[in-house]
């Protein structure tokens, strides 16, 4: 699927050091299961081999990374980032029986058309479904300026665009670029719920979090990050919703990306308040899953896993992600 990659030895020194972060994946998971309400054990990688890769030498040439996953009627549904060799993001369309092997349909389903995605694309989906529709919460990137934009499908395949619904360089305390909607999967106290990602004003990018009564006009919940970073920690330069959140009787969990200051992105969780989605309850001290396989760590992006889909299917949680900005991965959990 592809060749052979030579490793350097700052890029072995990294292999052997986040394979040490890996063996504590289990006891990170075990040590938190008690104290928090985790819906999944420990993950594994299935399999150890990119589910999409690049093909053609157009609109998928360069890159298919970032999915969003939604299991529909028995069927799983991948809404992926394809990226051509100019750099110009658009969103192609995969489906699987079985949510390891994935057909892909001819041609991307949303390409980039409006002001504020033209040159640079519609990229980092993520899907949430209400009633019979699909909400599909993307970045709008023009080259210029990315903001957090939305669609909305009967179908996943024609969709229909309501705009940027979080504007850059404005709120509370986001100064810059807007992206990564996380959309709570029921409504609390007669509103709707979204994580998404800011910059602040040392130019870091946290974690913010907005309610709305209709899912098109949001309106920021807190003064200050929801989920700030942690100096010194997996998570200090970055801290970035992941899929949607799950819902459980103890809380919300959310999986998010944190990225450290040498940019490694890592996945940790954090647990929010059940009944105010801007409490945090609990979250990971150490991430619970990691760049280890050399098509995670060289592609346009090096040392990254970016986890974005998920889904459940009876006793296992699948979750979806982008490795090095090139590649999609799966990795499954069993349920709790």
């Amino acid at each position: 699927m592809f060749g052979q990659f030579n490793l350097s030895a700052a890029n072995r020194r990294w292999r052997d050091k986040l394979a040490a972060t890996t063996l504590l994946t289990a006891v990170v998971l075990a040590g938190l299961a008690a104290a928090a309400p985790f819906p999944f054990g420990e993950w594994r990688r299935v399999p150890d081999a990119p589910l999409l890769s690049p093909q053609g030498t157009e609109w998928e040439s360069a890159g298919t990374f970032n999915p969003a996953v939604i299991l529909q009627n028995e069927k799983f549904v991948m809404l992926y980032r394809a990226q051509d060799a100019a750099g110009t993001s658009r969103l192609g369309y995969a489906e699987s029986a079985d949510g390891i092997h994935f057909t892909r349909r001819l041609g991307a389903v949303l390409s980039p058309e409006a002001d504020y995605e033209k040159d640079g694309g519609v990229e980092d989906p993520r899907l949430q479904r209400f009633g019979d529709t699909y909400y599909l919460t993307y970045t709008g990137y023009n080259k210029k300026d990315a903001q957090l934009c939305l669609a909305t499908s009967r179908d996943l395949i024609h969709w229909q665009r309501k705009g940027a619904i979080l504007p850059a360089y404005k709120g509370n305390w986001n100064r810059g670029w807007t992206k990564s909607g996380a959309i709570v999967p029921e409504r609390i106290e007669g509103k709707y719920w979204m994580y998404w990602l800011g910059t602040s004003a040392d130019k870091t990018d946290q974690m913010g979090i907005s309610y709305s009564t209709d899912l098109l006009h949001w309106t920021e919940a807190t003064e200050t990050p929801v989920l700030p970073r942690r100096p010194g920690k997996f998570d200090s330069r970055v801290v970035e919703p992941g899929p949607p959140p799950i819902l459980t009787k103890d809380g919300i969990v959310l999986i998010y990306n944190g990225a450290d200051d040498k940019l490694v992105y890592r996945t940790g969780v954090a647990v929010f308040d059940r009944k105010d989605p801007r409490k945090v309850l609990s979250r990971t001290d150490e991430p619970i899953f990691a760049p280890e396989k050399e098509w995670e760590k060289i592609g346009q992006v090096p040392n990254v896993v970016f986890v974005e889909g998920m889904a459940r299917q009876g006793n296992r949680w699948l979750f979806y992600y982008g490795g090095a900005d090139k590649y999609v991965g799966v990795a499954e959990a069993p349920t709790r």
